[in-house]
């Protein structure tokens, strides 16, 4: 027996429950209605069935089938929402339509042709849609509702079979079962989504006459419904990456007012969300100046960007870009980086980098900058060199970059895998400098470590070592070393039995090592066992055509280095730059370059020519200058160091538009020694106006 909840004592619900009471397999359970006079609820009492006025109390009750004939769509919906799962639901205008075709079905047959027009009336006056089949398929009736629903004018559609109008009905599969298929999902071909009950009409001798269908339009309900679902888990799904981030994040709107923060963000400002959540962007800092409403005012991203936060006034480094949803600005997000964290780690990466440092070799070809041909003339030989055994020379002056050759031709090499052993030979002590290259035997002079010791090149064994600086050996070294490289052997200090050593052998120098022979400081037989495949590297001032790529390279390194976002150098400030000799080479252009980007403001992205330090030319016209680029004018120590002072001292301060507490600063000196020099040498604003 099937358990029946009416819910609504109107007219439809008191015929259903006249019909349904004298059926023996339907138990009506309750009739639910808000009016306690209803015609309905008087007669469920009088067959001492329950009633009352609150659907939700019974609908949990083992209820099979739930009859809604209040005819108000909400409560449909909310009894659809509510219902357990096995528990059909009949919509409110089904029910009353039913209830009239089953309590007149034998007059309405017979007065069918006399009441078309009023059955009409009443089926158009329903919000649902309905359409009515005959026993041959085709379409005999279609309500306004349902016109709109499809999309399609009556005149279109009566006549014409189920399946070309709607492909996917299954009426014709009703009217073969002869069973009701009650709150059906279908989808129609013009996108829109339906609920609909297809019920079977029985005529005279139990004959099916047709069926209809009564529906319902759900696209916007269920749309609204997936939009609503979709965007909670969008939500839901926001807030757990956010708070399970490592990284501080906050999130502010487009007017600056605190949406987000997570836990990290806490944790680091000691700031909570009733701090933060719908307070300013400003409420957070201590010192410097808010990112967000700068990234909010300008719409463009900020980083490394350096300040205190929060009450303990935490150092952080904050990056925040802003968040732009189909072109207009909703709002920016920041990361913070806990600058002591930083700093820890940027001591264990050093502390890293040093040990890998003393065993492999970190650079390639790729981290030498630059494509004039001087320098890729030099290339090409090292990358040629890097694929034989031969001793390699590389020659050139200081700065120029002979050790990232070095670098790259070992990491170019068969022995790439094996070690990479550096040793400046003029920075060992020349009493060192033999059992620090070949060991030394246990017991060989005082303080031996017991047991004896590896030198470097038995360390280097099977991989390569860069010896830099090899004019500067001694005689008596140059000639152990010609040894190693005649008969790839070595012999430790104290010790008598040659030790093999297979080593690839790189050698860098940036002295006339012809001249030093001729000198009687170098070897003869060593030049040419060295000078097997020499390589000479440019200095910058014949390949000034590499200058753009090596600025650019070195602030981007700058950058990492010290927390800045410089993008470029100025044209005026890279005249200057290229107008210059560069004696020291790369390394002083990265010297300079780094200077620059020392005194610039935090939020400068661009070096001007008043950030680069005064240039000293290399040659002075009528001034012999030595080898090493060394001009003296004949004056005195004091005297030179004076011009240079007064000199530096009038390009700091008009650099600084004459402000003397910022030139005092970017000098690194007190207000008051500054007033000192000044008077010195004479210099004030007005006598400065020429000064060149």
């Amino acid at each position: 027996m099937k358990r029946v909840l009416i819910v609504g004592a109107g007219k439809g619900g008191t015929a259903l429950l006249k019909l349904l009471h004298q059926t023996e397999w339907m138990d009506i359970v309750a009739v639910i209605d808000n009016n306690p006079e209803a015609e309905g609820v008087s007669l469920a009492r009088s067959f001492r069935i329950p009633t009352g006025s609150n659907w939700e109390e019974w609908i949990h009750k083992e209820i099979d089938i739930i009859i809604e004939a209040t005819g108000d769509t909400d409560v449909f919906n909310k009894i659809r929402e509510e219902r357990d799962g096995n528990t059909v639901v009949i919509p409110g205008s089904v029910a009353y339509i039913t209830s009239e075709l089953l309590e007149e079905k034998e007059s309405l047959v017979q007065k069918l042709k006399q009441q078309t027009e009023n059955q009409h009336l009443i089926l158009n006056s329903i919000h649902d849609g309905m359409i009515v089949i005959s026993s041959d398929e085709n379409i005999s009736f279609i309500n306004r509702s349902a016109e709109s629903i499809l999309g399609m004018k009556r005149e279109d559609v009566v006549g014409h079979p189920i399946n070309k109008i709607i492909p996917t009905s299954r009426l014709p599969q009703v009217l073969k079962s002869r069973k009701k298929e009650v709150n059906q999902k279908l989808h129609l071909d013009n996108g829109k989504k339906v609920i609909t009950t297809r019920i079977p009409m029985i005529g005279q001798n139990d004959r099916v006459i047709g069926a209809y269908a009564v529906f319902q339009d759900i696209t916007e309900v269920l749309n609204l419904a997936e939009e609503v679902t979709d965007l909670k888990e969008v939500k839901t799904m926001l807030e757990a990456i956010i708070h399970s981030s490592d990284e501080a994040i906050s999130v502010v709107d487009e007017n600056g007012s605190g949406l987000v923060i997570n836990p990290a963000y806490t944790k680091i400002t000691g700031l909570t969300e009733d701090d933060i959540v719908g307070k300013p962007a400003t409420v957070d800092i201590y010192e410097g100046e808010s990112m967000h409403m700068k990234v909010l005012k300008t719409r463009r991203a900020v980083r490394g960007v350096r300040m205190k936060v929060g009450p303990s006034k935490k150092d952080v480094l904050v990056n925040v870009a802003p968040v732009i949803v189909d072109g207009k600005l909703k709002g920016s997000v920041g990361v913070l980086h806990d600058v002591s964290e930083i700093k820890a780690l940027t001591t264990e990466l050093k502390r890293a980098r040093q040990i890998i440092r003393s065993l492999e070799a970190k650079y390639t070809f790729d981290d030498i900058i630059g494509d004039s041909a001087e320098l890729t003339l030099a290339l090409e030989q090292a990358k040629v060199g890097a694929r034989t055994p031969a001793t390699v020379l590389l020659r050139g002056e200081s700065g120029t970059g002979k050790e990232l050759f070095a670098h790259a031709i070992h990491n170019e090499s068969k022995r790439r895998h094996n070690k990479f052993i550096r040793v400046n030979c003029a920075a060992i002590a020349e009493s060192l400098l033999e059992s620090e290259l070949f060991g030394y035997e246990d017991g060989a002079f005082s303080g031996a470590k017991r047991g004896g010791k590896k030198g470097l090149f038995e360390e280097a064994n099977y991989g390569s070592i860069f010896l830099d600086e090899i004019g500067e050996l001694t005689l008596p070294m140059q000639a152990k070393l010609l040894r190693v490289l005649q008969e790839n052997e070595i012999l430790r200090v104290g010790g008598t039995k040659p030790v093999h050593v297979d080593v690839r052998v790189i050698a860098a120098t940036n002295i006339n090592l012809e001249k030093a022979i001729m000198n009687k400081s170098f070897r003869e037989d060593l030049y040419y066992r060295l000078n097997r495949l020499p390589i000479y590297i440019p200095p910058l001032r014949e390949r000034k055509d590499d200058l753009p790529l090596l600025c650019e390279h070195l602030i981007q390194k700058l950058n990492e280095d010290y927390g800045r976002h410089v993008t470029k150098v100025n044209e005026a400030a890279f005249q200057k730059l290229e107008s210059y000799d560069w004696p020291g080479n790369v390394r002083e252009l990265e010297n300079i370059i780094g200077r620059a980007m020392i005194y610039m403001e935090n939020l400068e992205e661009e070096i001007l020519p008043k950030h680069i330090p005064p240039l000293v030319k290399e040659n002075v016209e009528g001034v012999e200058t030595s080898e090493k680029g060394v001009s003296w004018l004949g004056e005195t120590l004091q005297q030179a160091v004076d011009e240079y002072e007064k000199k530096l001292l009038a390009d700091a301060f008009k650099s600084h538009d004459f402000n003397k507490t910022k030139t005092a600063k970017a000098l690194g000196i007190s207000i008051r020694n500054l007033y000192y020099k000044l008077e010195k040498y004479n210099l004030d604003k007005n006598s400065m106006q020429d000064y060149s």
